[in-house]
């Protein structure tokens, strides 16, 4: 039986505070929304019913420091989820219509897992506290391990390295939102109650790989027994009962609330969301990098967070839309 590691910290996404010297990039005006351009790149979406779901976990590996309890009941009104995580195709499609520029264009560099890059990379530019993260000059979405690596490689893969201002940029350029984290779980659990997984309680059920997450020895071996090394295109494995992609494993996934470990204790009944105040914001799913010896993270109940301007080769978004009448 793994032994599990609790890290609070940048094991799954460093933060704005190990970047380097360069300082905080000017601030992007947000791009107006796009009518029929916008809704060239604008996600299928799934209409789900909402209603009452349990939240939450009541005593799973991440309680105390990642706020995953206690377990709750929430009830959502009706939206749309995005069946897919924003594809880079779609996210190229919004920076060529827009001219927006991420903030990891603007810095200058973004966080890369250090086994993408040649020679292990520089260990001098590695993150103290997850040495596994190394900031690249030139790293950005459209240039996943910087200079030489190029997105058209990978247009149906999700798109990374975009902070959380980026994903809010893409979504009022397509009259989108974030999802809220209550409507992330929901959609998530695909209509299961009280499982682990978006398909059961398994991880691999019947020996079969559900998500891309790492396989061998983090971080030295990764044995790509589930088919894949990095990311994964967005459709990869099965979706779940809401029809939904890739709710766990492959990228994390902004959502639309600010990160509070005991907002569960306290939270509305009805359409919960952390919203407003300063802090970092909640990212959901696990990625790629998630392993059970040291980051448990890739259950439909966990949870973690991340700078607002945060940006990483291992986090990306979907989007939601409200349902009226």
């Amino acid at each position: 039986m793994p032994v599990f590691v609790a890290v609070d910290g940048p094991c799954c996404a460093p933060n704005d505070d190990s970047r380097g010297p360069g300082g905080d990039p000017a601030p992007a005006a947000a791009p107006e929304r796009a009518g029929e351009g916008a809704a060239l790149v604008t996600p299928d979406l799934v209409e789900l019913a909402g209603g009452e779901f349990t939240m939450g976990t009541d005593g799973d590996y991440g309680y105390v420091i990642d706020g995953e309890g206690p377990a709750h009941r929430v009830e959502l009104s009706p939206f749309a989820i995005s069946r897919f995580a924003v594809t880079n195709a779609q996210f190229a499609a919004f920076a060529e219509a827009t001219g927006y520029r991420t903030e990891a264009e603007r810095y200058g560099a973004s966080f890369v897992f250090f086994g993408f890059l040649p020679g292990g990379g520089d260990p001098a530019r590695a993150v103290p506290a997850a040495p596994w993260w190394q900031e690249v000059e030139g790293a950005d979405w459209a240039h996943p391990e910087g200079p030489g690596s190029e997105w058209t490689e990978r247009a149906d893969h999700p798109v990374v390295h975009v902070s959380w201002e980026d994903a809010l940029a893409f979504c009022a350029w397509t009259g989108t939102r974030l999802p809220s984290e209550a409507e992330w779980e929901y959609a998530a659990r695909g209509g299961l109650e009280g499982c682990r997984f978006p398909w059961g309680e398994e991880l691999e059920p019947g020996g079969e790989h559900r998500m891309n997450v790492w396989q061998g020895t983090f971080p030295s071996e990764n044995t790509a027994a589930d088919g894949h090394v990095g990311t994964a295109p967005v459709g990869a494995f099965p979706p779940n009962g809401h029809g939904l992609h890739n709710m766990t494993g492959n990228v994390w996934e902004w959502v639309a609330d600010r990160f509070d470990r005991n907002f569960y204790a306290s939270a509305p009944a009805e359409d919960p969301v952390a919203a407003g105040g300063e802090g970092p914001a909640v990212m959901r799913g696990g990625s790629y990098l998630c392993h059970a010896s040291y980051c448990n993270r890739y259950r439909v109940d966990a949870r973690s967070s991340n700078a607002t301007d945060g940006t990483t080769g291992n986090l990306g978004f979907r989007v939601v839309t409200d349902l009226t009448g």
